[in-house]
């Protein structure tokens, strides 16, 4: 990709917002392609990468980026809005994937990059949809990588922590109704905590851009990617916490083989 002309393909779409007989593909000058995608759609999915190879003839970077959050007690969350959740920022990506492989593997090259989050490494209360989908990227892309290796396919995961993006706005997030009084300060507390930070993210989603243009470039990208100096500390402090874990019990945890093993 090193002094090869710059492409990009830029899919948008929210869940369930646009049929498939009715899926746009815009060319946007001569080195753009704008393609309207319902990432739970697999369908969408395969005609948006048949668009991008129509109009590129290969597909060297894929970027997993569909994200939205619904926020709130795991009991106050009705159940369909955690499936949703799920189908998202977990399947979406997945559904992707599963489209732009098969080019990939043809081509015996590519790089697929899958923005994550801090919350697929630690969990936070009012998170629980949201860390269940990106702690379920972790673990796919994780064993996706040795499946796809021998293809020449890379991957990358991204965890960034707080960038000033759209995810914090009214129409990313949705905050679940107070139910239950149990749970009563904390949601009010919560759901103002988020609402005051939309806008106020410190990380710049343009020089994230920039980094990830540079890291795709290089021979060996990093299987992750640790986006701003918070996420740098969520990295630091979830490999202490594991280590801790592991030593807390070390005996009773070493010693639970068959008395012949």
């Amino acid at each position: 990709m090193r002094g090869q002309p710059v492409r990009a393909v830029v899919a948008s779409g929210a869940h369930g917002s646009v049929e498939p007989a009715e899926q746009p593909v815009h060319p946007v000058g001569p080195a753009g392609l704008a393609v309207d995608l319902d990432v739970t759609d697999p369908t969408q999915a395969q005609a948006a990468v048949q668009a991008a190879v129509d109009r590129f003839g290969r597909l060297d970077v894929l970027v997993n980026n569909a994200g939205n959050f619904n926020a709130g007690f795991c009991e106050e969350i009705a159940p369909e809005d955690f499936r949703a959740q799920i189908e998202t920022t977990l399947f979406g990506p997945i559904n992707v994937a599963r489209a732009a492989l098969p080019v990939m593997r043809a081509q015996r090259s590519g790089l697929l990059v899958t923005i994550s989050s801090t919350a697929g490494l630690m969990g936070q209360e009012s998170c629980t949809a949201y860390a269940a989908s990106k702690f379920g990227v972790e673990g796919w892309m994780e064993s996706l990588t040795p499946e796809i290796a021998p293809f020449g396919i890379r991957t990358m995961l991204v965890e960034p922590g707080f960038f000033r993006t759209e995810l914090l706005s009214r129409e990313s997030t949705q905050y679940a109704p107070a139910s239950i009084e149990d749970y009563a300060d904390r949601t009010e507390q919560t759901v103002a905590g988020w609402k005051s930070m939309n806008g106020q993210q410190g990380g710049d989603p343009a020089k994230l851009a920039e980094a990830l243009v540079q890291l795709a470039a290089i021979e060996e990208p990093p299987l992750r990617f640790a986006a701003g100096a918070d996420a740098v500390g969520a990295f630091e402090a979830k490999a202490n916490t594991l280590l801790a874990q592991a030593d807390a019990h070390r005996e009773l945890s070493s010693n639970l083989a068959h008395d012949d093993a």
